[in-house]
């Protein structure tokens, strides 16, 4: 499919989960994510879930970071510019929803891309080949290739991947991983 048919179908896939199995499919998520070799790095950087959206519930995510003391950033969307202000998450990190629903801070210590070594990211779907399709804004293809060839990436879904998304474009930034509620896809 193309990433059009696949963002129809899988806005209605999620539209239809219900909070239980949202909440649910989250943990079993967070828990296949500790069987991964990333937790010996220091900058982990996640997305705060839109429920609106129905997204993966990232605060077991967010849970295990600071279980692990690790230095968790989130980031802050300009619309305008289609980038994203990445800040240290403490504990006087005051959140706000944007007029999109996105929960991001208001303000915070600002850390560049470089720092960062694991990205939790959002996304719609996924492909065999770590092809991913988001909400098609362009946020995170941008904010990806800003990072360093070595941060690993991985996306978080509720579905399983499809075998293959058509017409992706070159510049796309490949996922090292993908975490299901059943299955760790290594690409």
């Amino acid at each position: 499919m193309i990433k059009a048919e696949l963002r129809a179908t899988y806005k209605l896939l999620r539209k239809n989960l219900s909070e239980g199995q949202i909440e649910d499919q989250s943990l079993q998520i967070a828990n296949q994510l500790l069987a991964l070799p990333i937790w010996n790095y220091e900058f982990y950087h996640t997305f705060l879930s839109i429920t609106e959206h129905k997204e993966v519930n990232t605060d077991y995510i967010l849970s295990i970071l600071s279980g692990k003391d690790k230095h968790i950033v989130i980031s802050k969307s300009d619309f305008t510019t289609i980038e994203m202000v990445h800040y240290l998450l403490t504990d006087s990190t005051k959140i706000k929803k944007n007029k999109w629903n996105i929960p991001e801070p208001v303000s915070g210590i600002p850390i560049d891309t470089k720092q960062l070594d694991v990205v939790f990211i959002p996304l719609l779907a996924f492909d065999q080949k770590g092809n991913r399709v988001g909400y098609g804004k362009g946020f995170y293809d941008k904010f990806l290739a800003n990072c360093k060839p070595e941060t690993i990436k991985i996306g978080l879904s509720f579905f399983k991947s499809e075998e293959q998304i058509i017409a992706v474009y070159e510049g796309d930034i490949l996922l090292d991983y993908c975490v299901t509620p059943e299955k760790v896809y290594t690409f």
